[in-house]
Parts: C-alpha cells; structure tokens; sequence
C-alpha cells in the first residue's frame, strides 16, 4: 500500500509541476500538503481493512463472524474446566463434616476452582468427592492430577483436597484461525441437507464437540453414525442426546441417524526425560505432563498417533535437553472413530536412570 511519504512527495511534485515552486520542508505549504496528505492516507487505510473484511480469507473479529454466520457457523464460546476434588479429614469422625458449596479450591499457581454443591465427609470416613468448575473459563483450567492441593478457606474439619483425575475439558474462545478454517471448509464441502458435510458442519456447531466423524451407511442403505468427541475426550451423555434430538429433527427423511459416543484406546506413555542445566527435574518433568495430558484431547478423534509427533511434543518443552519415548512402542494407525485417550504416564529421570547404570 502506498505511504503517507509518497502521497507527500506526490502532492509536492505535483504543485512543482503546475506552478514551477517548490515547498519548502519547513514551510507552511510543506505542512498543508502533509495534512492532506495524512487524510489521503487514512482513506488508503480505510479501504484497505475493508478490503481484508470482505473475504473470510482475510476477515477478522466480528467481521469474521459475519462471514461464518451467511454459512451457518459460529465461534465457539469459552468453556471452564470440570471435575472432580476429593476432600480429606485428618482422621475419621464421629460425625458428618461439611464442604459448602463454593469452596474455592486452587492449584499452585493460583487457578481457581469452586464445588457446584454441597457435601458431606460421612462419619467414619476420611475424604469425599465433589464437583469442581473452574472459577474462569478458558483452557488454563484443564490441570494436571494432584495440582488442586490449596484451599482458599478450608472448610471446618477438612484439611487437604486433591483432584484425583486430570481436568481437560476446559477451552478457549476459538480464535480468527480456528474459525476461518471452518467457514472455508464449507465451501469446499457444500452441505446439502443431507451429505456427510452438513452432518459434520451441523455437530461441530454444537458448543462441546471438538471434532466429529460422520459414517453413512455405516449400518446399510438410509443410515448414518456419527461419532462426535468432547474437547475434554469421551463426550458425556448429555452432549450425545442432545446431538441425537437435534438431528432426529433435521434428517433427510427416511434416514436413521444415529450419534454414538467413539471407541477410546488407552495409551500409556512412558518416557525418559533429561534437563538442561540449571534446570529443576521435577519442574521440567510437571510442564512435560501438563503438555501431553493437554494434548491428548477430543481433536485427536481418528488421527493416527506416530511415536515422533510425541518425541516432537515433549522435546519442545522448555528445560527438556533430551528425551527417550519407551512406551508407546510403536505407532498407533487409528480408524475414524477411536479416540487416543492417555493411560498411565510415567516420566523418568534420565540423569538418575544413567548414574545406577553406572553404579551398577
């Protein structure tokens, strides 16, 4: 695009030509045509953002959203992260000890979590179970297991608390490049009320699916599966009714729809691991978990899991010098509708696994 010096000079060589005077570069003329010349500019300006706007190529923000609103698409919201905070009594007692609702729990670095109701440690018991969501919503609130360790203000009698499970299902709002590839999306796959790409836009307008395959004739002629995954992984019960109401009354006729939750394959990874100098192990090794507890999520819905793309990830973490992938042992080529869900994660300390080599 043209600059502002350019019109300038322009403006300059113009007046030069039709009156043989020059503008002096401190002149007030010299200023004049600067002033007009930053107005010309700011019209370059203008119509160049409304150029980008006109294009879901190039659109951005809420121009964005306009674009995937003429297709039927639209960004998905922010989500918090849920799960689960086991609270412990020191000791088992004689009566019932109650966790309010709203007990704010934390991690380490200070996310917030609140239970969603009520509960009880029963007597003669020393810990119980309850509900947590994040107090913000985004994917900060997808944490680790064992990091929900603090308690803002400990309930009466309870003096520990720790989330048994990873919490993965939290999300961000989706942003201008997520978004754009699936408005793009729709014009190369038309949907046409009743092809696999109307199914497949249909289910990933839903705010709580990640990723979605879409099988017809999966059982024979006039049928279609379809197979969504949660951005925390296996989708609940609530999300696959709700997509089976809504397409129960948006189906081609004569067409039975069926959604029906993936195939989860467990994969265990085991890995040893050495840090740069200087560097914690223990630090390291909890951002290489957090890594691949926060990669293993719905989106991995039917993409094959080679051993390098998991050597890519780890490696990539801050701190880590070198790596050794000892589990998977080998590739995963998985089908459309298996979801990679992550087992048991060991992460070993290379230094110490060579100094007992050594010593022994």
């Amino acid at each position: 695009m043209i600059t502002l010096e350019e019109i300038y000079q322009g403006l300059a060589s113009e007046f030069q030509s039709q009156t043989g005077q020059t503008a002096g570069g401190s002149s007030e003329l010299a200023v004049r045509f600067y002033a007009v010349a930053a107005q010309i500019y700011s019209l370059y300006v203008q119509a160049e953002w409304t150029r980008r706007q006109c294009f879901p190529q190039t659109a951005q923000g809420e121009e964005l959203d306009k674009h995937a609103a003429l297709r039927g698409v639209s960004r998905r919201s922010a989500a918090p992260a849920v799960g689960t905070v086991r609270f412990y009594v020191d000791q088992g007692r004689e009566v019932d000890t109650e966790v309010p609702a709203g007990t704010v729990c934390m991690t380490a670095g200070g996310v917030r979590f609140l239970t969603g109701a009520a509960g009880v440690v029963p007597a003669g018991q020393t810990c119980c179970e309850l509900p947590v969501t994040a107090a913000e919503a985004g994917a900060a609130g997808n944490v680790g297991q064992n990091t929900i360790v603090y308690m803002a203000l400990p309930p009466t009698g309870i003096v520990a608390c720790a989330n048994p499970e990873p919490l993965s299902s939290g999300r961000d709002q989706e942003g201008d490049e997520s978004l754009r590839a699936r408005v793009l999306a729709t014009y190369r796959r038309l949907a046409n009320g009743a092809n696999s790409a109307f199914y497949r836009q249909a289910a990933m307008s839903f705010d709580g699916v990640a990723e979605v395959a879409v099988l017809p004739r999966n059982r024979g002629v006039g049928t279609v599966d379809i197979v969504p995954a949660a951005p925390g992984g296996v989708p609940g019960g609530e999300l696959i009714a709700a997509l089976q109401s809504y397409f129960d009354g948006v189906r081609e006729i004569a067409c039975d729809v069926k959604v029906l939750a993936p195939a989860a394959e467990t994969v265990n990874v085991s890995v040893r691991l050495w840090v740069e100098e200087g560097r914690e192990f223990a630090g390291v090794a909890r951002a290489v978990r957090d890594r691949l507890e926060g990669w293993f999520n719905g989106e991995r819905l039917g993409r094959p899991l080679p051993r390098a793309q998991l050597v890519s990830l780890i490696y990539a973490v801050d701190g880590v010098a070198n790596c050794l992938l000892l589990r998977p042992e080998a590739d995963l080529p998985l089908d459309s509708v298996t979801l990679p869900v992550l087992g048991a994660l060991t992460i070993e300390n290379g230094a110490e696994a060579e100094a007992g080599g050594e010593s022994g």
